[in-house]
């Protein structure tokens, strides 16, 4: 399987809650950058998971939307509670082994970004995910050192 780990773009630092907090111009620019760059590498993701909170799901937004205008993009998006900030690695192992798709994207936040990344490819050595940063996994299995790391996209601003 593959899976594609984005963090979020560039939010706001005030909010009335930490999951409503909105992207900014520039988070927008970075993650439509991304998408751009990116999307002949994206054209069989089948689905598409978000965060509930807001600049994920703007994020998430975006993304389809640039893949679909490049590419005819016609996947799923979904939004799952188990991707927040907060979540934890075992559940999101579960969730996704008993994923049937070949082509998966997350569209999560820090901490769990870089904890998944760190986790699956069993390093650190890749520089961490700030935002908009999109990995490539070759995920053999949900365990420590279970992927490989294919490449890692940051946006350029």
């Amino acid at each position: 399987m593959k899976l594609y780990l984005l963090r979020h773009g560039d939010a706001a630092a005030n909010a009335p809650s930490d999951a409503e907090r909105p992207l900014t111009t520039r988070g927008e620019r970075e993650v439509l950058e991304i998408a751009q760059r990116c999307a002949d590498r994206l054209q069989r993701v089948a689905q598409v998971m978000s965060s509930p909170y807001l600049r994920a799901r703007q994020t998430a937004a975006i993304l389809t939307r640039a893949l679909s205008d490049i590419t005819g993009y016609q996947g799923e998006l979904l939004i799952n509670p188990l991707i927040t900030p907060a979540g934890q690695l075992d559940e999101v192992g579960a969730f996704v082994d008993a994923l049937e798709s070949e082509e998966i994207l997350l569209v999560t936040h820090q901490p769990l970004v870089g904890y998944l990344l760190n986790y699956l490819t069993d390093s650190d050595a890749h520089g961490g995910m700030t935002t908009a940063n999109l990995a490539a996994l070759e995920l053999s299995a949900f365990t420590r050192g279970g992927a490989k790391l294919l490449w890692l996209e940051r946006p350029t601003h």
